[in-house]
């Protein structure tokens, strides 16, 4: 038995060792995000070697990130640490997709699973970004790859027919990925049909040229 100043005393070094750890976990979060950011637009750049570094440095921080929680699992598992982990997850998996490379795990990234699925579906949205930039450079040819890979994501996602208490919102991230490829698609099949219709013009050009 305890008396209540005991029981406050106590008490009080909790929420103070709570307190420590939530705003070290903030801190931590923001970095880990901003260095996520960084690592998904060296990949667009196609700044491999760069990208590869930042997500070894985001990998890091996620890791320190998950031990420094490691007493503390409801913080571990609030949003603001989730969504952090979301981002590295989502950076490893646009290099992933990029550059043609294996997946990397949960386990590997050392994540939970939802988290996980929850940055394949943000990495899917990012590969429009991808698409855009090669349709705007003239190869929309070339991204037809990005569309399936897309396509296979969203496939994924549907299957996951569990709740949202389970999957933490996958329900409506599926939504998101489902509208970004119809948009995505729509896109490319115009960029594709101009591109076909200016080569036959200028087949027909030459044609025109050599009769006259």
């Amino acid at each position: 038995m305890a008396t209540l100043d005991e029981i406050s005393e106590r008490s009080r070094e909790d929420f103070d060792s709570r307190n420590r750890a939530r705003d070290e976990a903030l801190a931590r979060t923001r970095t880990l995000i901003r260095e996520a950011s960084r690592a998904i637009r060296a990949i667009h750049r196609k700044e491999k070697d760069n990208a590869r570094n930042l997500l070894a440095e985001t990998g890091r921080l996620a890791a320190e990130l998950g031990d420094s929680l490691a007493g503390f699992p409801d913080l571990y598992y609030a949003g603001y640490t989730q969504d952090a982990l979301k981002e590295y997850a989502e950076a490893s998996l646009v290099f992933a997709l990029v550059y043609e490379e294996g997946f990397p795990t949960p386990a590997e990234l050392n994540i939970p699973t939802n988290t996980y699925i929850k940055g394949l579906g943000e990495a899917a949205t990012e590969m429009r970004r991808s698409c855009l930039d090669l349709m705007r450079q003239g190869r929309p040819d070339e991204a037809e790859p990005l569309l399936d890979q897309m396509e296979e994501i969203y496939g994924l996602l549907v299957t996951m027919d569990y709740p949202d208490a389970i999957t933490a919102g996958l329900r409506r991230q599926t939504d998101v990925v489902r509208g970004v490829l119809e948009r995505t698609r729509g896109d490319l099949t115009i960029s594709l049909r101009q591109q076909h219709l200016e080569t036959s013009l200028r087949e027909l050009e030459k044609r025109l040229d050599g009769t006259g």
